[in-house]
């Protein structure tokens, strides 16, 4: 594959960020200890030490401090760094990568194309040139700034430094020992797991066993990791899409048996059958399902008997080379396009349209099962019901197999009300605790059946603030544990890619808020109580929609830059807020939207303020984790109250910035923030780190902001 050959969307003019100078001194600035200077002087056409010499004099430590694991674990953290700096063939040379490998990640990266918003921004080529007198000086303000705003940091905690914690199993009677549990398994995504293709690269390893080790203590019973089936069994006349896939078999077992000394199964997400592009049903052309094509690729439809034939024999195969592994999880109405009715245009399909939503769903959940428990009949299939529509979910569970337990998102359906403004939850809900009367139906329908029952919920994370990794609500979570309990929900699935966090709220699954406090801060417990008890309450506020999470600017918080003109770019999911309020808000009225904010920011102020205020209180043996407490509890806050002033800016800025004074002060307050948040960052390697999305911002990022911001103020 060639570069021209990538996908680019609508393509639109690349973003320009005049708080520097020159463009080459943007690029050095967002990269500068992600990538090696070699690279950076290759990609600019300058030598290393005219690299070096523009890096000093924007203020940045030289020599640069380049930690490895940007390039294999923090590759969506470089591409959203430069996706409106460098054209295609610029950062292919900047990551040292092919056409081949990019399109895949772009393809298979947990919908990495979708959050980069589905274009990719026309750029000119950027290269290195001296500076002009005039931008000479500009820089010597930047310099300045760095120096009078970051000049007493000190990184006392390198990125991935988590990894180094991780890597080392904690004594195996600790980790042996079995907490108390109201549910089995208890399963999650790794915290250490790059979600593209771990398999092939075991460096990369998602499972260490520091991490095994912790989640046993905690009494999670299981990890889960997204694979595709093709790339594991290959295609008979398409073996080349599966290079590698005896590696991947191979690492797959090995991981599995490694886990299991921990007491945790591994479990396969599969969202199968796997679409496939055009050019593969030249071979298969009966294969081939509905005429609409999602991201490039069409369903394979399972009208036709080879398709399902190939979908069970591949389950069969794969658990028959790992017969370690636990089970599997499906999800067959979203994510990837999979059967002629997963993203819901059967009617594409002549074979297909008459035929039943949910006697396709069950076709292929059936085919799973019993490919899988061929091979290894212990092993648990779990059905998602993930997007089911409630007017066929029933005839789906009717029809699914004996053989398969039945899982649903906790609190999906459930009618809430914030602020005034009506919404149906779908996901990733903390603030909201489950569990809904609809999925209460579901598991209902799965018992009368006899199926084991699982809820999926988010216990330490969620979009509601992504990148920090746990909310410090444990009496929201309590909460929503009770309350499933009661529901006699059977296990749980305790997060998607995000949440995985060995620490946290995960200790809500063996303790109560009271036990928990008193045995991590003593005598000093009463303090933290009243501290998370005020969190738990104000989070309550959070303005709650799907939209909202996906699209708005709290899981960025301070790093998100602020734009005196509109620049015409709709926020991303997950990716790139940009200053898209109207995408931000979904159906909350902006001034509503603004309130909600507000009052979540300060009310987790008021949290905040005693928990710092306390720390006379704290026995001295636990003021390591009242420290990490205290950070984790500042991140948050600084999300939600960057949060409320970017909305509170683009409100002001759609009323052209009548109150100057106004909105001096609310950038001053932003460029606190983001010096605050790199502060915690510098000391806590897990801020800003969610597995999928990488780094959701560095510490570059946050000084970047303070630079602009300065800028900005500059204009008033």
């Amino acid at each position: 594959m060639n570069t021209d050959e990538l996908p680019v969307g609508s393509h639109p003019k690349a973003l320009t960020f005049p708080h520097f100078p020159a463009r080459h001194q943007a690029v050095i600035f967002r990269n500068w200890e992600l990538v090696p200077v070699a690279a950076l002087a290759r990609v600019l056409g300058a030598t290393e030490g005219e690299i070096l010499a523009a890096a000093g004099e924007l203020g940045l430590a030289v020599p640069p401090a380049v930690e490895p694991a940007w390039l294999a674990r923090g590759y969506v953290t470089i591409l959203r760094a430069n996706w409106q700096l460098l054209n295609y063939g610029q950062l292919l040379d900047l990551l040292g990568w092919t056409a081949d490998r990019l399109a895949l990640h772009l393809k298979e990266d947990d919908f990495l194309w979708t959050k980069l918003g589905e274009l990719k921004p026309d750029c000119a080529p950027v290269a290195y040139r001296p500076l002009t007198p005039k931008e000479a000086e500009a820089t010597r303000a930047i310099r300045g700034l760095m120096q009078s705003h970051f000049g007493a940091l000190r990184r006392t905690e390198a990125p991935f430094g988590f990894l180094e914690t991780y890597a080392a199993p904690e004594p195996m009677a600790a980790a042996a020992k079995p907490p108390r549990s109201d549910f089995d398994p208890q399963f999650l995504y790794s915290y250490s797991a790059v979600y593209g293709d771990p398999l092939l690269l075991p460096e990369n390893d998602p499972f260490p066993e520091g991490l095994l080790s912790r989640y046993a203590r905690m009494g999670i019973t299981g990890v889960w990791l997204q694979v595709v089936l093709y790339l594991l069994d290959p295609i008979p006349g398409m073996e080349h899409l599966s290079t590698g896939w005896e590696k991947r078999l191979a690492n797959l077992e090995a991981m599995a048996a490694r886990a299991k000394k921990y007491g945790i199964g591994i479990y396969l997400y599969l969202n199968e059958p796997r679409g496939m592009e055009e050019a593969f049903f030249k071979q298969f052309p009966a294969w081939k399902g509905n005429t609409k094509a999602y991201a490039g690729n069409f369903a394979l439809c399972t009208s036709e008997p080879a398709v399902l034939e190939r979908l069970k024999a591949s389950c069969t195969r794969v658990f028959r080379a790992a017969p370690g592994l636990a089970g599997a999880f499906t999800i067959s109405m979203s994510e990837n396009v999979t059967h002629c009715h997963s993203k819901r245009s059967g009617a594409e399909c002549p074979r297909c349209r008459e035929r039943p939503v949910a006697e396709v769903v069950a076709e292929v959940n059936r085919s799973i099962e019993e490919g899988i428990h061929a091979a290894s009949p212990r092993a648990e299939v779990i059905v998602w019901t993930w997007a089911w529509d409630p007017a066929w979910a029933p005839d789906a569970i009717a029809r699914l197999p004996a053989g398969v337990s039945l899982m649903s998102v906790s609190e999906w359906g459930k009618d809430i009300q914030v602020g005034g403004v009506e919404n149906k939850i779908v996901d990733y809900s903390i603030s909201q605790p489950g569990p809904s009367g609809e999925s209460e139906a579901v598991w209902g329908l799965a018992a009368k059946r006899g199926l084991k029952t699982l809820a999926k919920v988010q216990l330490n994370n969620s979009w509601e603030c992504s990148a920090i990794p746990y909310l410090p609500v444990p009496y929201l979570v309590r909460e929503h544990l009770d309350n499933l309990k009661k529901a006699g929900v059977g296990g749980l699935m305790a997060s998607w890619t995000l949440g995985g966090f060995p620490g946290g709220n995960l200790a809500l699954l063996r303790a109560t808020p009271e036990e928990l406090a008193r045995e991590q801060f003593g005598e000093g417990a009463p303090e933290i109580l009243r501290a998370w008890k005020t969190f738990s309450e104000a989070f309550r506020e959070f303005p709650f929609h799907v939209g909202v999470l996906y699209r708005g600017p709290h899981n960025m918080g301070p790093a998100n830059l602020l734009h005196r003109t509109p620049t015409g770019f709709q926020s991303t999911m997950v990716g790139f807020p940009y200053d898209d309020l109207t995408g931000w808000r979904a159906n909350y009225p902006p001034e509503i939207f603004e309130a909600q904010f507000q009052k979540l920011s300060e009310g987790w102020k008021a949290g905040l303020d005693g928990l710092l205020a306390a720390e006379g209180k704290i026995p001295a043996p636990c003021l390591a984790s009242y420290r990490s407490l205290c950070g984790v509890s500042t991140g948050v806050y600084c999300h939600f109250r960057s949060a409320f002033l970017q909305v509170r800016f683009h409100r002001l800025r759609a009323e052209g910035f009548r109150d100057a004074a106004a909105v001096q002060a609310l950038l001053a307050e932003e460029i606190e923030l983001a010096k605050r948040l790199a502060a915690v960052l510098a000391a806590d390697s897990t801020i800003g780190f969610e597995a999928s999305n990488h780094y959701a911002y560095t510490l570059g990022d946050l000084q970047e902001k303070v630079i602009s911001t300065a800028a900005l103020m500059e204009t008033f």
